[in-house]
């Protein structure tokens, strides 16, 4: 597979889990109110979301010649 095709392709998967994810945190938060575990919950989560930009982040001295 070219590798433009494959970018274009992971884009567009991105962009579907993404809004998935956001449909789904909505109807979360519509049927569970608050819980004091609540917070620990949406912090291992940011936690999570840092690891995988960490994770992505494009290796700027990788493309340097």
């Amino acid at each position: 597979m070219h590798p433009e095709t494959h970018l274009a392709l992971h884009h567009v998967r991105a962009a579907d889990l993404r809004a998935e994810a956001d449909a789904y945190r909505l109807a979360a938060a519509a049927l569970h109110p608050r819980h004091p575990r609540d917070l620990r919950t949406r912090l291992g989560w940011a936690l999570v979301e840092v690891g995988l930009r960490l994770a992505a982040a494009p290796k700027a001295a990788a493309a340097i010649p």
